[in-house]
């Protein structure tokens, strides 16, 4: 037997740590070469780790959680024989794609089954992190992939069915011989000094609202006043002339058994109070990505000085052309937002307002301006914002880029995007009306000089020029009516050291013209 060290690796440009996300495997798991073995989150997304060799896993050095510096020893190898770690050896272990449950061909065209080592659970590293999001035993988890593998879809399938079948047994209804052996139950319930207890005092409270009038000696009248209780609520058995009859000691009993109640009343609200007092705050780490977004973002605000310009666009018949090709684009596998239209202007526009399309060398005292068209889109994630860039925006069609653009949201979201995809943007565009915003100042993604922000489409009232309407006031001729059109706003953040105000508007305006007009984007 040899063993092989497995350091961790820099699986990102310019990463000095990552953070250990989870294990895929455990101590004593057989593993094969390039097998992954780990999820580490670098700056940008989470990526997996795979086994540098063929053999079974002796030790893992670094628990989940924990932030591991590059070069690290974070996980132990044994293989078999003397050869060399990480060299072939002369019996492979199975396969992954050998999975539980998985049809392996055999010769003559038939099939066998072929199972895993006990315990061994296979699902995609994504379905896996879902699963602990959403509290899910992935080893409970059905698969419906190939050879059983868990995918995030079986994942959701047994969260949602776990809760419905929570919900269903919360919602049981008693049966009524039940909820009356519950009341008897608590109506039982009494004192060592013959007062009644909480659930007494229930039964008391309903035998009161019974009694209209209760028969007592003077001097039991005034004990009852002098210990505030009402002596039509005091149960008892006794009788005179065919009344209710309290005596003084049952007034005693009842008082002090209100007396306890109140004050155990009290020591509950009382150590309520004490335990939302004492309530901790929680920490949440400031690392990952998150802590990259704040240094990216803080380097940005600190360094380039932001105006931002807000105008709003008539994107009626842009609505309308989308609404006509959504079919058409469906049909081909394409599913067609209004992003690939903004991107298409926003391109057409750059080529006009380059200034717009350029990075500031201030080393070198010079302004850059960018021939490459490479796009940006923020997108929200659970770990924080993304930009996935599409390069050379410029050279690809409508259904091109909004194809793209899907594949490249989706893998963001999933944390499966590389750093590559994310890197080398020349203008941003960012998409906070899709959460209901309309106008915003967004924050320039340095090294990038402007930044747009994309509001809300809603219905507005405006005035529409039309022959038909015109009129005259005041001696001057008037033309126009109010009608509900689409409207959009947009919001432009630019560099004020490299863009003036006057540019910013001028290319806003350009914007504009195509996204009122999507026809003239045919021409470029």
């Amino acid at each position: 037997m040899a063993t092989r060290e497995f350091k961790l690796p820099d699986v990102g440009e310019g990463l000095t740590e990552a953070e250990i996300v989870g294990w895929l495997v455990e101590e004593g798991d057989r593993v094969s070469e390039d097998q992954p073995v780990a999820e580490a989150e670098t700056d940008k997304a989470v990526v997996e780790v795979p086994s540098p060799v063929d053999g079974t896993v002796k030790e893992i050095r670094a628990e989940a959680g924990e932030v591991v510096p590059v070069g690290e020893v974070i996980i132990v190898f044994e293989t078999e024989g003397g050869e060399a770690a990480g060299e072939p050896e002369t019996e492979r272990p199975e396969p992954e794609a050998a999975e539980e449950g998985a049809a392996e061909e055999v010769p003559g065209g038939g099939t066998e089954e072929v199972t895993t080592p006990e315990g061994r659970v296979f699902a995609a590293p994504s379905a896996r992190r879902l699963a602990r999001e959403l509290g899910v035993d992935i080893a409970e988890v059905e698969g419906s992939g190939p050879g059983g593998r868990v995918s995030d879809a079986d994942v959701r399938a047994h969260a949602e069915s776990a809760g419905e079948e929570a919900a269903g047994a919360a919602e049981t209804p008693r049966s009524p011989e039940a909820a009356v052996e519950s009341a008897e139950s608590a109506t039982r319930r009494v004192s060592d000094d013959g007062a009644e207890t909480a659930g007494a005092t229930a039964s008391m409270a309903v035998e009161s609202a019974e009694r209209d009038r209760t028969l007592a000696a003077p001097a039991t009248r005034r004990l009852a006043e002098e210990r505030g209780v009402d002596l039509n609520a005091i149960p008892t058995d006794e009788e005179r002339d065919g009344r209710p009859f309290v005596k003084p000691e049952q007034v005693v009993a009842y008082a002090e058994a209100q007396e306890e109640a109140r004050a155990a009343d009290a020591d509950a609200a009382s150590a309520a109070s004490e335990a939302y007092e004492g309530a901790e705050d929680e920490r949440v780490p400031y690392r990952g990505i998150r802590r990259t977004i704040g240094t990216q973002m803080a380097r940005s605000k600190y360094t380039a000085p932001h105006v931002t310009h807000h105008d709003e666009v008539d994107v009626t018949e842009l609505v309308a052309v989308r609404g006509e090709l959504k079919e058409v684009a469906a049909e081909r596998g394409v599913s067609l937002t209004f992003m690939p239209f903004v991107i298409e202007a926003v391109v057409a526009a750059l080529r006009e307002f380059p200034y717009l399309n350029s990075t500031l060398d201030e080393e070198a005292e010079e302004i850059v301006l960018r021939r490459d068209y490479n796009v940006g889109v923020a997108v929200a994630t659970d770990a924080g914002l993304m930009v996935p860039v599409i390069r050379n925006a410029d050279r690809k069609g409508m259904l091109q880029l909004s194809s793209e653009l899907g594949e490249l949201v989706e893998r963001a979201r999933e944390r499966t995007i590389s750093r590559e995809e994310m890197q080398g943007g020349t203008f941003t565009i960012t998409n906070f009306g899709a959460i209901g915003g309309e106008y915003a100042t967004p924050i320039i993604n340095y090294p990038e000089t402007a930044i747009l922000g994309l509001g809300a489409i809603k219905k507005k009232p405006r005035v529409v020029e039309s022959d038909a309407s015109a009129h005259r006031e005041n001696g001057a001729a008037v033309s126009g009516e109010v009608v509900p059109r689409y409207v959009m706003t947009l919001s432009l953040s630019i560099d004020h050291r490299v863009i003036d105000g006057a540019q910013a508007a001028a290319f806003t305006n350009r914007v504009m013209e195509y996204l009122e007009n999507p026809s003239l984007l045919l021409l470029e």
